[in-house]
């Protein structure tokens, strides 16, 4: 059996994560272009599965992103992909999360995303 996974110390879902200082690299375009990952909630979309990747676990979904997509995101996809034991959901997460991708991004001076 596959031991837990836990949310990596700088996960873009954590509301204590400053995006800047996430490493490997950040980019605020490939940030922003995660939002093909995130389901309309209660949709069920046909094709391939799209998930945002782990940047510290390789081939790995993200922590918070799974929490979002099967907690608040309700995506169903995904829901499905748990289900048929595709995907593990067995994960924890490490303090409060965002609640929607774009909170996730930086905040500008006045507050909002980039």
């Amino acid at each position: 059996m596959k031991e837990r996974r836990k949310q990596c110390e700088k996960c873009p879902w954590k509301v204590s994560t400053n995006p800047h200082e996430i490493p490997n690299g950040y980019s605020v375009d490939k940030h922003r272009a995660l939002a093909c990952t995130i389901a309309e909630p209660a949709a069920l979309r046909r094709g391939p599965l799209h998930f945002m990747a782990c940047h510290e676990t390789a081939n790995a979904p993200c922590v918070g992103w799974l929490h979002n997509q099967l907690g608040p995101g309700n995506n169903i996809a995904l829901r499905l992909a748990v289900m048929a034991g595709r995907v593990s959901a067995d994960c924890e997460t490490d303090g409060p999360q965002h609640e929607r991708l774009d909170d996730t991004l930086p905040r500008t001076d006045d507050g909002g995303a980039h």
